[in-house]
């Protein structure tokens, strides 16, 4: 057993075994950005989507590699690739795997029998523009927030002979509704014993004469609910970007994108008189409808309805990141001991957890 006084590094699994630990057995080069992780990835996709198939068992694939959060990371083939610096070169890797996943599909023979899709879990971190982040376009801020360019993400469905290709919906959607949908692609009926927020998206996909496109989508920062579309209109009843403390340390959110009133560094309160934007005339969240005119009045009389009825139907979730204790983390993960990778776990004293941002 080795002592050791940081955090532990982040180790690697194959489904529940450890195999190594990012820096280590995984290289990433923080100097070059060279690592060869997604190519890793790659190769296990490929095989699982080879057995499943050879065995003529349904799959589920979630592929998610991580080269484009920082540290970012791109193959040897890729590096210095792309005209957009190291960020590119990871974007360049990942629409390559996703091409090879594709293909794969085809030589198997099961394209027509795979439903794919393909998004994000948060904006661009702006934070880490522009060496190792994205870039969120028109939309205001980045990863952490609850503007537009925090949440909005791309979104690519794709199943030949079932969704048409070419198609653009503006239906609104959360990543939560491909639960739902998932288990209505399978014929499965979701649980009865509790409350779904995810809705079927499947109407929409195979279009099919129905829509959902009036749902609501709520915006949440911890318990708080930050805002609420309905839409092409966005209303805020809080605003906050990050705390002072972190924007006077060098840390934004919305570097160079402030708005007066809006990207604030205090949580502001709106619940009265809550901002609101039309995001199709504004996608980027600089210009509020005036309190003054018929169009907001009208826009809030449909929305605070909305609103108040979520928050009466509301059945809260206990918080499991609320508390922070250093023993939980990954010292002496399964598999540990075959790699002589195992730390010794410190004791446990959790405390509270401070987000300030």
């Amino acid at each position: 057993m080795v002592w050791c006084t940081k955090l532990p590094n982040i180790p690697m699994y194959n489904d529940s075994e450890m195999l190594g630990r990012y820096y280590e057995e995984f290289k990433i080069d923080k100097k070059t950005g060279e690592s060869n992780l997604t190519q890793i990835y790659l190769l296990e996709g490929l095989d699982f989507i080879n057995r499943q198939t050879e065995a003529q068992r349904p799959f589920f694939l979630y592929w998610a590699a991580d080269a484009t959060h920082a540290p970012v990371y791109a193959s040897k083939r890729f590096l210095g690739k792309s005209q957009r610096g190291r960020y590119g070169d990871a974007v360049m890797e990942l629409d390559y795997s996703v091409g090879q996943i594709l293909s794969k599909l085809y030589s198997l023979g099961i394209e027509n029998n795979t439903f794919v899709f393909f998004t994000s879990d948060n904006g661009a971190a702006l934070i880490s523009a522009p060496d190792e982040g994205g870039s969120n376009g028109p939309f205001l801020c980045g990863k952490q927030t609850t503007f537009e360019g925090g949440m909005r993400e791309p979104a690519i469905a794709w199943w030949p002979g079932h969704i048409e290709e070419g198609t653009v919906s503006f239906q609104l959607a959360n990543v939560m509704d491909l639960f739902t949908t998932s288990l209505a692609l399978a014929g499965i009926s979701p649980p009865d014993d509790r409350i779904m927020d995810g809705l079927d998206l499947t109407p929409v996909l195979l279009n099919r004469p129905h829509t959902l496109h009036n749902r609501p989508i709520f915006y949440y920062r911890g318990n708080e609910l930050m805002a609420v579309r309905l839409g092409q209109y966005k209303a805020h009843y809080w605003t906050w970007s990050n705390s002072w403390m972190e924007f006077k340390n060098g840390i934004n959110f919305c570097p160079g994108q402030e708005v007066p009133g809006v990207t604030t560094h205090t949580q502001k309160e709106h619940t009265l008189q809550p901002i609101i934007f039309h995001l199709g005339r504004d996608p980027g969240e600089k210009f509020p409808i005036s309190v003054l005119t018929k169009e907001y009045l009208d826009v809030l009389s449909r929305i605070s309805p909305v609103v108040e009825q979520h928050k009466n139907n509301l059945v809260p979730g206990l918080p499991q990141l609320n508390m922070c204790d250093v023993a939980v983390m990954n010292w002496a993960p399964a598999g540990c001991e075959k790699l002589g990778k195992c730390l010794k776990v410190p004791k446990s004293d959790p405390w509270k957890c401070d987000w300030p941002h």
